[in-house]
């Protein structure tokens, strides 16, 4: 069959399945609010990293713009008032890399014009859905905007949460010496939030994301309400205070002198989200079916960093499945959400696992970091299934899974709180 496909923003998840069906001969026109060239000036979209497994995906579509970008591994610092650890675990199956979606999306948006695809530059809302499907043999919705993500239900049961668990500030900032490796700086302070360190090509070259997962009613929710603009200085003065008293490993790292936003106040992102699953189609007015993608589908808090690897991942289930089938009917939308499933809701129900236990700290969850803590080859392990959460979600699925996965995987290598001797890959 001749296949049309209408692809509802411009997102990662838009953009990587517009160029896997680009790339396989079938058409797609994205629709987007936003021209390559609006992307330098908005605010600072998000702070997203793409681990190993979507890397491979961007090789594979030949989007492979930052080869020398990568990180190469995970410090953690978990501030027990009694016991703080420090280790650090590597990522055997490769580099994870960060790159600022306002350079990302626009570089993916120029590829995919430049081999003959389409764009068109408006909103969508809701009452465009019925003539799309008219227009298209599939309406594929990537976005939340214009009220698309309120059309489709509630994953109830995937969906505990009504309310953010977690008030966010984030911003790219300069004046922060690197690691000794390049790699992410993951910290708890219990009771108070964590804070997500990653270094990230922007514009200029590269700077470092501080991701503040600040936990609601704690002395570090301020950070989510202090706006830079109105005071620069104070806004500073106040994360350094911040820095210092949570998260010491990032700190002793920093020059306070050069310290500030990498470019503008246009880098720092404030606010919060609530994690939502929704079902993956819906039955339009006139009888056709639309399908759901991406953070649409399934939105994460970003403390674990799966948005983008889940949209990337489900981009290629997706077009997959297009390539396959000879018809848009029942059976296509009921396979498209069974194969994702496992890694959105796996990813989905690992990042809530960690926002509750994060905060509650269960005898069980300081015991499993511990252990980890101590154990190189368990550090090594818990880092590089960030590629796969789903096989994380069956270690955290409960403590006697944790307690066996421990048990099993344990080597008693010690080093874990040691940077790892290949050095000289960074």
């Amino acid at each position: 069959m001749t296949k049309r496909i209408a692809i509802v923003g411009a997102g990662t998840a838009g953009l990587h399945l517009g160029l896997y069906l680009q790339q396989n001969g079938v058409q797609s026109t994205i629709f987007t609010d936003k021209r390559p060239e609006d992307y330098p000036n908005v605010r600072l979209l998000n702070t997203v990293a793409h681990h190993a497994v979507t890397i491979d995906r961007e090789k594979a579509l030949g989007v492979d713009h930052w080869p020398d970008a990568g990180y190469f591994g995970h410090y953690y610092y978990v501030g027990i008032p009694s016991m703080p650890l420090e280790f650090y675990g590597g990522l055997p199956t490769g580099p994870s890399r960060a790159v600022d979606y306002r350079i990302y999306l626009p570089t993916l948006m120029q590829d995919y014009l430049e081999r003959g695809g389409e764009f068109e530059y408006r909103d969508v809302g809701v009452s465009d859905l019925d003539d799309l499907s008219v227009d298209y043999d599939l309406v594929v919705v990537g976005t939340g905007k214009g009220g698309l993500g309120q059309l489709f239900a509630r994953d109830e049961q995937s969906s505990p949460y009504r309310e953010p668990q977690r008030q966010l500030c984030v911003g790219l900032f300069k004046g922060i010496a690197p690691a000794e490796i390049r790699a992410v700086t993951f910290c708890i302070s219990p009771g108070a939030g964590e804070m997500i360190e990653i270094p990230t090509v922007t514009f200029g070259g590269d700077a470092t994301a501080l991701v503040f997962e600040n936990h609601p009613g704690s002395d570090l929710e301020i950070l989510t309400h202090t706006r830079y603009e109105e005071n620069p200085q104070a806004f500073r003065d106040l994360m350094l205070d911040k820095l210092r008293k949570h998260y010491p490993i990032t700190a002793r790292r920093i020059n306070e002198d050069e310290f500030d936003v990498a470019n503008s106040e246009l880098d720092l992102l404030q606010g919060a989200v609530v994690p939502t699953v929704r079902h993956g189609h819906i039955k339009l007015n006139n009888g056709k079916t639309a399908i759901l993608l991406g953070d649409a589908h399934a939105t994460v808090d970003p403390v674990l960093g799966q948005g983008g690897n889940m949209a990337s991942y489900a981009a290629h289930v997706l077009g997959q499945e297009i390539l396959a089938t000879e018809s848009f009917d029942n059976r296509f939308f009921e396979q498209v959400d069974a194969r994702r499933a496992g890694r959105v809701l796996g990813a989905t129900r690992w990042t809530n696992y960690m926002l509750k236990n994060l905060r509650e700290m269960p005898n069980e969850f300081v015991e499993f970091l511990g252990a980890v803590a101590l154990d190189r080859t368990l550090a090594d392990k818990f880092t590089d299934n960030f590629n796969r959460p789903e096989t994380q979600w069956d270690i955290f699925s409960s403590p006697a899974t944790m307690k066996s996965w421990v048990e099993e995987n344990a080597t008693g290598s010690e080093g874990a709180s040691s940077p790892f001797e290949e050095t000289a890959a960074v």
